[in-house]
């Protein structure tokens, strides 16, 4: 471990948890993002791969876009007034969303070229990260850097897609009893595994379960004096 990062650790362990978006600050796991296509469409290693690869295609560029674009409608403060949110939040919107929708466009052929029809198990869920809060979610805060832009996506590209392929290559493995397409093991353990239903119960816990965790953390911070 590098000695900067063991000094933020032990002077800011919050900050540096809010920082990790791979596996203490997860944007799935403590915030409830992208659960719809991780519950219905990562059934499999293969289906798990493809949104990975999209994600990773989308995610950074339509942010660093977005953040370019939205200095035309810049919002400032951390706690914005009504009348400012009410006057910028649909047009930042908007931008977000269309910054998506052009980087869409021009990774789709990319993602069509390495899988082939393999993309039509997606379904829906493929055009649906235009608006997927995973990538639009900073329409509504404070204007970023192009540097935080990439830093920040890259961290969350990284969170999602390593937790993408390990449910997807579990829930194979569960319900078909292969990896990848590859056999392990001689039956399928759960064939239930590979139901979107089989998530729904953590995909709907996962978000209140967030808002209790952070509601603790806040918790030791005022006992500990901490603004």
């Amino acid at each position: 471990m590098k000695k900067r990062t063991a000094e933020l650790i032990l002077q800011s362990p919050e900050k540096f948890a809010h920082h990790d978006r791979v596996f203490l600050n997860n944007p799935v796991v403590m915030q409830g993002m992208g659960l719809a296509p991780l519950v219905v469409v990562a059934t499999t290693g293969q289906n798990s791969l493809m949104l990975a690869a999209a994600v990773a295609l989308l995610l950074v560029p339509s942010r660093v876009l977005a953040c370019l674009l939205s200095r035309l409608v810049l919002l400032k403060d951390e706690e914005p007034t009504p009348e400012q949110l009410q006057k910028k939040l649909l047009p930042r919107a908007i931008l977000y969303a269309a910054s998506a929708a052009v980087v869409y466009l021009a990774a789709y052929p990319i993602l069509n070229l390495v899988f082939g029809t393999g993309l039509l198990n997606l379904g829906i869920y493929l055009p649906m990260l235009v608006v997927e809060p995973l990538l639009t979610y900073r329409f509504g805060r404070v204007q970023e850097t192009v540097h935080k832009a990439v830093s920040k996506g890259v961290r969350i590209t990284v969170g999602y897609a390593l937790l993408l392929l390990v449910v997807g290559i579990v829930r194979e493995w569960l319900s078909l009893g292969t990896v990848f397409g590859a056999p392990v093991g001689r039956w399928a353990l759960l064939p239930l595994a590979k139901m979107p239903a089989a998530l729904s119960c953590w995909a709907s816990c996962a978000p209140s379960g967030a808002l209790r965790l952070q509601s603790t953390r806040n918790i030791c911070k005022r006992k500990r004096g901490i603004p």
